[in-house]
């Protein structure tokens, strides 16, 4: 099996399957189908890169419909919860809730993330997300408390450009 940092040297157009799954099966949250369809239509040359392979698998979220979709979004960790606290989130995930300083929350900022994340799930059925690399935890809140108010459509919308934006990051990083 190749490893995860051996990217550039074993492209992901040469690559068997069970390879490319274990490599890129990761880049959108406990969402495999993603890699799974990008491999399964065909990798071309084109797609040895980390943008052009974000191209494709994105193309394969927005074209899979609004119910899987939603099943994306929820596959999602809620930040600075009860899955970040007992060490449950994948280490991309908590590599990036850390970046943020969201393992370092005072009381009254933990508590202030679950009465959000809480409110915000209530609202639109799925958790907040935010690419949180180059944030702190206080720009992270301000974000979430601007969002909390959006109408469903809209945050719809933001959060699948958010799960995105995070996915490409995790392409980038792999090396």
């Amino acid at each position: 099996m190749a490893d995860r940092h051996e990217y550039f040297e074993n492209q992901p157009s040469h690559m068997s399957r069970n390879d490319f799954l274990s490599i890129f099966g990761g880049v959108y949250e406990h969402s495999p189908w993603i890699a799974e369809s990008v491999y399964d239509w065909g990798l071309v040359e084109t797609g040895n890169n980390a943008d052009a392979l974000h191209t494709l698998m994105a193309n394969t979220v927005n074209q899979s419909g609004r119910e899987a979709q939603l099943a994306l979004l929820r596959a999602h960790p809620v930040l600075a919860g009860k899955l970040a606290v007992r060490g449950e989130l994948t280490e991309e995930s908590t590599s990036e809730q850390a970046s943020a300083d969201l393992d370092n929350c005072s009381p009254e900022e933990f508590t202030d993330f679950q009465i959000l994340n809480d409110s915000y799930k209530e609202k639109f059925g799925f958790p907040f997300i935010l690419a949180v690399r180059g944030y702190h935890r206080s720009e992270v809140l301000e974000i979430f408390r601007a969002r909390v108010d959006n109408d469903p459509a809209t945050e719809f919308d933001e959060a699948l450009a958010q799960v995105h934006h995070i996915a490409l990051l995790r392409l980038r990083e792999i090396k």
